[in-house]
């Protein structure tokens, strides 16, 4: 997240504490190493893991990596999350409901809407994401994300994903759709996102989760904390018939047969043309500027592009960082973490994380959610549940709403 992570009051602590807090949160935190001595460590075959202390600009910090061979036909990447868009759980609870032998936290996400008073923050998170093929949701407005500035070139659809040929890649998703009736065809704007384009309309689904919708109509293309829009319109349709209307977005749990339509400005004026009982085909995906097929995919920012560091990524400001780094043409997947100890919570800039992932052997890299956020996962051999690796910051796993699965056969 951007919000700063309160300085915790307790004194720089010595590699010695460190390690007996790794002792508490699970046993399997060893003592740092040096990067050119680290060992790595088998979760299981085809994912292996290793520790490190690494020197920055801000101080040492403590790095944790999961590799991930995409080769070895038994792992597979997959999309961590709660069952809906609008939903947040911790990454060791999500990985172990679904499974997963390892994982890390994903997508930059809206935790508070104090700038918009009586408003219900959603959970919901900024980019497009896809689970196991099937398509969850698309990226907000540029204007309208969390997370540090993005780097010039960038936007809220770009993703890391894996298709369906089993190689992970950087790509961009865009929405896709139309509502239609009998003589009359309108684009489709968003699909369960937390926010939608000024005059757009918005699908809004049974994977959306039961959160209000009102969220959706708030801001502008260019300013998050700008006022909810004065202009909303919100059709029920039900097994392809226009079942209700509203003039205010509304909530509740929507059934797999339904969808929601949400109007803002001339997309709301477009919408008060459909009467209940009318015929409405809604149709929506998520295009690739690849134009390649995903099995998984969720949102962020690329910070390394063939070898190369993006041109002006923050080298200022260090953080608690969480990323993903591809080798190998994208058979090979590092995950990426810092620790959020006291001790090493300095963590470090987006420039250096970029650095760190192609020391590591990555040519392509890519930046998730920090801060509080980030947390790395793995199972220990035998072990039915998964263990924190690193230190939250915030001193507990934060609640989120995806991550990066690691699973075996």
């Amino acid at each position: 997240m951007t919000r700063r992570q309160k300085r915790s009051g307790t004194r720089r602590t010595s590699l010695t504490l460190l390690t007996a807090l790794g002792t508490l949160t699970g046993g399997l935190l060893a003592g740092a190493a040096p990067a050119g001595a680290a060992t790595w460590t088998t979760i299981a075959a085809g994912v292996t893991y290793r520790q490190y202390d690494l020197s920055a600009s801000a101080g040492t910090t403590h790095v944790h990596v999961l590799s991930v061979d995409l080769t070895n036909t038994h792992v597979r990447l997959g999309l961590l999350y709660p069952g809906k868009v609008a939903a947040r759980a911790t990454v060791s609870q999500l990985a172990t409901a679904q499974k997963a032998v390892a994982g890390v936290n994903g997508d930059f996400f809206n935790i508070t809407e104090v700038q918009h008073p009586g408003v219900t923050a959603t959970g919901a998170s900024v980019g497009p994401a896809i689970a196991a093929g099937k398509v969850l949701k698309g990226a907000v407005p540029d204007g309208q994300r969390f997370g540090p500035e993005l780097p010039s070139g960038t936007t809220t659809k770009n993703v890391v994903g894996v298709g369906t040929d089993g190689r992970a890649r950087l790509d961009s998703l865009t929405v896709s759709g139309s509502v239609s009736t009998p003589g009359r065809r309108m684009p489709l704007g968003g699909l369960n996102q937390y926010a939608l384009a000024e005059d757009s309309i918005g699908a809004y689904t049974s994977d959306w989760g039961s959160v209000s919708r009102l969220r959706a109509t708030c801001g502008t293309d260019t300013e998050r904390a700008a006022e909810c829009s004065a202009s909303t319109y919100e059709v029920t349709v039900r097994k392809g018939v226009v079942v209700s209307t509203s003039v205010t977005p509304g909530s509740g749990t929507i059934a797999a047969d339904t969808t929601v339509l949400v109007g803002r400005e001339a997309g709301a004026q477009r919408l008060r043309k459909l009467v209940k009982g009318q015929r409405v085909a809604v149709r929506y995906g998520l295009t690739a500027a690849s134009q390649r097929a995903y099995r998984f995919a969720l949102g962020g920012y690329p910070v390394l592009s063939g070898g190369q560091s993006l041109t002006g990524l923050d080298a200022r400001t260090s953080a608690v960082r969480t990323a993903v780094g591809l080798a190998d043409g994208g058979q090979r997947v590092l995950l990426f973490a810092v620790d959020g100890a006291a001790a090493y919570r300095k963590g470090l800039t987006i420039a250096e994380v970029a650095k760190a992932l192609k020391s590591l052997g990555a040519t392509e890299g890519f930046s998730l959610d920090g801060g509080g956020s980030t947390t790395l996962v793995a199972r220990a051999p035998g072990a039915s549940k998964v263990t924190v690796r690193n230190h939250p910051s915030g001193g507990a796993e934060r609640p989120v709403p995806n991550g990066i699965g690691v699973f075996t056969q």
